[in-house]
């Protein structure tokens, strides 16, 4: 049996180690593990397990004092019966306002999947407001992924691990925190879809070895070569990709694995940019780059922050190798995303751990997160508006429609969380959208009055249909009319459920003119 993580641990992986900081997060360890002291798990381990551990998830991560005590307390108001009003006097209104943002819904009001969608409409509003509220439930999840064998029904089991793959890891992705997201597909990839996974283990263990000496000879000649060019400041290491991604590649590949080129790939991290290009330039020198394979995302960013260069070259084995090239900032922000860049910017904003080493968070599950001292004006829970990314406040307003449950979460998948394309505006704005989307989904996507008065559009300066589907880097511009308005066909040529939405109120508006 399985004891809870002791609450010195959570202390000693905190960033704060002021008394009034240890003290809250003390104060609800300890009414934590009393609210749940009667409580087992699954795995028939004390239920204080479960909340210890994502306390100490956030307390490594660098969350700020109050995040932790959140996470510690997260499940007292559902599943201990502790009122709002008992949280507050004992660790105040801000913790509070965040373990009531992680809680799903009381118990009479909804059922099944109407109760299920329900939760996430108030997650999603929550977050809108403080984005801890995600990064708290993230680390929820996280640690149940990490222990779904211990679920007893298959059935459950399956739909935990569905929504594990479906809603959460999509979220971490899009927060641009590949850790989480990876560890969360991988977690749940064996109970979502078990034959899919041996199939996928199998084939992955049988070019194992073959792609370990590819990466490990390139490597060798790698530095060789930067060497003899004069460039030496820098480190590699080897990316191994999450089996659940390598899955879905494979099934966008009709299982061909000739195409794959990424199973294993090798990272090279410089001090600054210039340095990235120079490498590129060697790389290309010396190996042969696979056409179609470069990818410049520090020139053109994704939207949720990641930078770097991809390249894939032959190899001269008659294999190839994706060898990807950036900076250590760019490095922090691939693997944590939005968290890395709130952590930069508190380090940023407080010498006193700079001279500490504040950067060492690195090494850890996540970088430091926690509230900026320099945020102006904070908004309920202490972050400011400009912590949320825009998507999440689209989630925000998604909520609010009167969509049936089954609509609400096609609407998640299909516009939120499906794989990604990534097409420019004329200023050169990056906007994300589902695959094989097209251009009424990126004008509704910008605003509804552009789809609304849409009369042509131009993908890469010329005229297309609007039939056409993206791809990525397309740079998309729509061309409007006063007179022009939607038609029914249009509801059957957008891929988002956002743009068919405000077509069929176009329509109805018309109807009524």
């Amino acid at each position: 049996m399985l004891k809870p993580r002791p609450l010195k641990e959570i202390i000693g992986a905190m960033s704060s180690k002021d008394a009034a900081d240890i003290a809250l997060v003390s104060k609800a360890y300890e009414f934590a593990q009393t609210a749940h002291k009667d409580q087992k798990r699954y795995s028939g381990d004390p239920y204080f397990v479960h909340t210890a551990e994502v306390g100490y998830l956030l307390a490594t991560a660098g969350m700020c004092p109050e995040s932790t005590a959140a996470g510690l307390l997260h499940d007292t108001i559902e599943d201990a019966g502790v009122t709002p009003k008992t949280i507050e006097e004992l660790c105040g209104k801000e913790v509070l306002s965040l373990v009531q943002g992680v809680t799903k819904l009381g118990a009479l009001r909804y059922r099944g999947m109407e109760r299920h969608t329900e939760s996430l409409r108030k997650l999603f509003a929550a977050t809108a407001q403080d984005i801890r509220v995600l990064i708290i439930k993230l680390m929820d999840r996280l640690h149940n992924a990490r222990t779904l064998e211990h679920v007893p029904r298959d059935d459950k089991r399956k739909r935990i691990a569905l929504e594990t793959l479906e809603i959460y890891a999509p979220i971490a992705d899009r927060l641009g925190m590949s850790v989480a997201k990876q560890e969360l597909e991988d977690a749940a990839f064996p109970y979502a879809y078990p034959h899919e996974y041996e199939k996928t283990r199998e084939a992955f263990t049988e070019r194992k070895s073959e792609n370990e000496k590819r990466l490990e000879k390139t490597e060798h000649d790698l530095k060789r070569e930067f060497a003899e060019a004069g460039l030496r400041n820098f480190r590699t290491e080897a990316r191994i990709k999450g089996i659940y991604s390598l899955f879905r590649k494979l099934e966008r590949k009709k299982w061909d694995f000739s195409t794959i080129y990424d199973m294993r790939a090798l990272r090279v991290i410089f001090p600054t940019v210039a340095e990235c290009y120079t490498a590129l330039g060697i790389i290309h020198g010396h190996w042969r780059p696979v056409p179609g394979k470069i990818k410049d995302y520090i020139a053109f960013p994704k939207p949720n922050g990641y930078q770097s260069i991809h390249t894939t070259i032959y190899t001269g084995d008659g294999g190839a190798l994706e060898i990807q090239l950036r900076t250590e900032a760019m490095h922090r922000e691939a693997l944590y995303g939005i968290a890395s860049h709130l952590a930069y910017k508190e380090v940023q904003s407080n010498p006193a751990q700079q001279k500490s080493g504040g950067l060492e968070w690195i090494r850890q599950f996540f970088p430091r997160l926690g509230k900026a001292k320099e945020s102006p004006a904070p908004a309920q829970g202490g972050r400011t508006s400009t912590d949320v990314p825009s998507w999440v406040k689209e989630l925000a307003h998604a909520q609010s429609g009167p969509e049936k449950p089954n609509e609400y979460m096609d609407t998640l998948k299909s516009d939120f969380f499906s794989h990604r394309v990534f097409v420019f505006t004329p200023r050169g704005d990056v906007i994300d959208l589902p695959l094989a989307a097209t251009p009424i989904d990126f004008a509704y996507a910008i605003h509804s009055d552009l789809g609304n008065k849409m009369s042509g559009a131009l993908v890469n300066g010329k005229l297309v249909s609007l039939d056409t589907a993206l791809r990525n880097g397309d740079m998309v511009e729509i061309i409007t009319k006063p007179s022009a308005h939607p038609s029914r066909k249009w509801q059957d040529i957008a891929k988002t459920n956002m743009a068919k939405k405000h077509i069929r109120a176009a329509l109805a508006a018309m109807k009524k003119t």
